[in-house]
């Protein structure tokens, strides 16, 4: 049968009953949270993403899925594991433990590892009163999921159809690489009815540009009836100017300052992706000599286990050198003990370890305790960092000094309160966001008849809709409003 026109876009009253998509946005879209989208489409339920937002602790974290009750829900796809896409996946199998659970195979090793550790985390967190939320679900819940993931390769069709599905109508998805981070992907839908096809694609997190280890994204070919579409980086206008090789550069330039002036390198960051990111550069700054051959590498917690799944899939899948190996970077492990971390930094080294914005009661932010009123040390920010957290105050300090030539004052840890920030301070920007001039191209490339805008903030969403509507005005563009079932 032949597509619908994807390029003269048609009211919901213009589509046949049987070609109708019903979507609702089930995270908190305002701001860059917990993802989940849900789309019911020949009387079947696909839920694309079950996230936690990540500045909430608890059930406030998790997304709406009470807007379910009374819909059909069968098939849920995960894009990839990071803890707003993946983190709620658990509550939403058990409210709907009928519901089969599709992702590519590394998500499913990397959810096996993230999840039952995401439900520690609650629990120790609650334990030691740093939250007060009860845990939303607990390990021995987050490890049976093991046995639901069914698992599909890449550019590969399999079927989503259910006892609801209506005879003579087949609903299909494949998954495409993302570029974003291991095994993230984004989904392409495909209704086939007897009044005609249609054709639906989800860019989840979506990077276009090469990073150190991940290649960038892959695509369907247009036109589209429908474009769900990232918009993280809507905002940034200098994300667009930024060479990634020249802050690679600059990124390998600082850490050999460090180390010349006989200081330690912090680098905060996040366990899966950003952690593997930098470790490969690092072992390209050594093999390129920029940095000593023998220079201490530490890091910690779930990162080695993570590195591990990276290098298990790097023949099967899509890697810029299937033979660089994570695990092979020579690396030492932080001590637990509090008290032997201080000698670690008499010499020089580097630290790569999470969180990456510094959260308190991290070993991150032990570390910056450490490392900030001291000159000959570094902490040098690899990915975004809010505002209010401790990488951003850390980061405006910084400003401040800078602008002001005057010392600072930053809390790093509250139960610290106030301390010196004498350290150098920097953010190196290697974003697995595309920016939004690669953004304009997918909707370029891919031709969609309508474009749904998620996964951004109010500015970054509006700036997208603006553009693509400029450029191409036969688009049409929504921005869905959280809670509201729309009709396209």
């Amino acid at each position: 049968m032949q597509p619908t026109s994807a390029n003269t876009p048609r009211t919901a009253s213009d589509i046949p009953a049987s070609l109708r998509v019903r979507y609702l946005n089930l995270g908190d879209d305002d701001v860059i949270g917990a993802s989940c989208h849900y789309l019911e489409l020949a009387d079947t339920g696909i839920v694309l993403d079950a996230g936690m937002d990540p500045e909430e602790d608890g059930f406030r974290a998790l997304p709406a899925f009470k807007l379910l009750d009374g819909r059909p829900v069968e098939q849920v796809i995960v894009t990839h594991a990071h803890h707003d896409h993946l983190g709620a996946l658990p509550v939403l199998i058990q409210r709907f433990p009928q519901a089969r659970v599709h992702v590519s195979g590394p998500t499913a090793r990397l959810a096996d590892i993230l999840l039952p550790s995401s439900a520690r985390l609650q629990k120790r967190r609650l334990r030691e009163g740093s939250s007060t939320a009860a845990p939303v679900f607990d390990v021995e819940t987050a490890e049976a999921l093991s046995y639901l993931y069914e698992t599909h390769p890449l550019d590969t069709d399999f079927s989503l159809n259910a006892a609801a599905t209506p005879p003579g109508h087949a609903i299909s998805a494949r998954l495409y690489h993302a570029g974003h981070v291991l095994g993230a992907v984004g989904v392409f839908l495909e209704l086939d009815t007897p009044d005609g096809l249609r054709r639906i694609f989800y860019t989840s997190d979506v990077s276009l540009q090469n990073q150190v280890i991940q290649p960038g994204a892959e695509f369907p070919r247009g036109p589209l009836d429908l474009l769900v579409l990232e918009t993280t980086l809507g905002a940034d206008p200098d994300a667009e100017l930024r060479s990634r090789k020249a802050t690679e550069k600059a990124f390998g330039e600082a850490l050999a300052r460090t180390i010349e002036r006989g200081g330690v390198a912090l680098v905060p960051v996040f366990a899966l992706g950003r952690a593997q990111e930098v470790l490969a550069m690092v072992d390209r700054f050594k093999r390129r000599k920029m940095l000593p051959a023998d220079l201490p590498v530490y890091t910690a917690g779930s990162m080695r286990a993570l590195a591990n799944v990276y290098d298990q899939t790097r023949h099967t899948s899509p890697r810029l050198d299937e033979d660089f190996e994570v695990a092979a970077v020579d690396q030492r492990r932080v001590p637990r003990s509090d008290s032997r971390l201080p000698k670690l930094l008499n010499e020089p080294g580097i630290f790569v370890v999470s969180s990456g914005m510094l959260f308190e009661r991290t070993l991150s932010n032990k570390l910056a305790t450490l490392v900030a009123g001291h000159e000959k040390h570094s902490i040098y920010f690899v990915g975004f960092s809010k505002e209010d957290s401790p990488g951003g105050r850390m980061l405006a300090a910084a400003q401040e000094r800078a602008r002001t030539g005057e010392d600072v004052e930053v809390v790093i840890d509250t139960f610290e309160g106030p301390q010196p920030l004498r350290c150098e301070v920097e953010r190196y920007r290697f974003s697995g966001h595309a920016h939004r001039r690669d953004l304009l191209k997918v909707v370029e490339d891919l031709r969609p008849a309508r474009v749904l805008l998620v996964h951004g903030d109010a500015e970054a969403k509006e700036w997208m809709a603006d553009n693509i509507r400029f450029f191409h005005p036969e688009t049409d563009v929504l921005i869905p409003a959280h809670g509201e079932v729309y009709e396209v």
